[in-house]
């Protein structure tokens, strides 16, 4: 035990090992990096988080943070405590709104993570089927990138999840949900605008409006890239399907989207989409979800109504 920990500390530490408000608190250090933004993401007094961290590690006998003047660092020990802990923090949050929940005459809470693609071209139809059906059942969809959400699923920060990811993860069990095809965006006086199909040799030396770096779909450009021993000229990141489709329109460059969920974009401006005569081009989107999922009827019901109806 360090000695510079006192026993006015001591005498400050949780009355158990652990509570929730100070899992809280480590987390929230340790994703920023400091006592001082873990204090503001706290909400908490710099002094009152230095206390408890340091409380918790005299109660624990173990280090959890590496100071330096630069910030701080998880120990193997704080890395075990913050990789659990989201768990539990999930479970406590999962619980209160479930109770919440069972107040109001609900009967349960999903929480679901989906890529863009699924959320535009399969989910609004599922969701009010499920709604139809289960209207006691609250269901919180939010929107991240694939690469993101096994680890939320593994965290236990979500209960399912709908990703594009070319191979399957330990601790995750995953289905076949539905089919969409990457083509691509040109604007329609684009030289590539009449072509029936293309290959991505054609297309290397071409300025491209991508999604931002971690995104399935530029993953999946950038290997095929790769494997060709080439790169590409990325020219611009935009964070949605409609703001890279504008910038195609007029003429800034060319993209690699699903013909499905451009619908509306190439109704409406001047674009042509172009079929990939590439393999990687045609995706499965897979439903996600933990091995040891619990017995929640709720989580249940849902992963029921969506594996009934996939657009396989």
């Amino acid at each position: 035990m360090n000695p510079r920990i006192t026993q006015q500390t001591r005498a400050r530490a949780p009355s158990g090992p652990l509570d929730l408000t100070t899992l809280r608190v480590v987390i929230a250090v340790a994703e920023s990096g400091s006592i001082s933004a873990g204090s503001d993401h706290a909400g908490l007094a710099i002094g009152a988080v230095s206390t408890r961290i340091a409380a918790l590690e005299a109660e624990l006998g173990v280090r959890l943070f590496e100071r330096s003047s630069r910030g701080v660092r998880l120990t193997a020990a704080g890395h075990l405590l913050v990789q659990r802990g989201r768990e539990v923090l999930a479970d406590a949050d999962r619980l209160t709104l479930d109770l919440l929940d069972y107040g109001q005459g609900r009967q349960g809470h999903v929480r679901m993570l989906s890529n863009a693609s699924a959320i535009i071209e399969f989910l609004p139809q599922q969701l009010e089927t499920f709604k139809r059906s289960h209207p006691l059942i609250r269901v919180e969809v939010e929107e991240r990138s694939s690469p993101e959400i096994p680890l939320a699923l593994l965290e236990g920060r979500a209960d399912l999840g709908i990703v594009d990811i070319p191979h399957p993860i330990q601790g995750l069990t995953f289905a076949p949900l539905f089919r969409d095809e990457l083509v691509l965006i040109v604007a329609g006086q684009h030289p590539l605008a009449q072509a029936s199909a293309v290959r991505l040799q054609e297309m290397l030396n071409e300025d491209f409006i991508c999604l931002p770096d971690g995104n399935a779909i530029s993953g999946r450009l950038v290997a095929a890239a790769a494997m060709l021993g080439q790169s590409l000229a990325i020219h611009m990141q935009m964070r949605s399907f409609d703001a890279v489709c504008r910038m195609v329109a007029n003429g800034v460059g060319v993209s690699i989207l699903p013909r499905q969920a451009i619908g509306p974009q190439l109704a409406v401006l001047p674009l042509r989409a172009v079929s990939l005569a590439e393999p990687w081009a045609q995706r499965i989107h897979q439903l996600a979800w933990r091995e040891d999922l619990a017995p929640l009827s709720s989580t249940r019901a849902l992963l029921r109504v969506l594996r009934e109806t996939p657009a396989i």
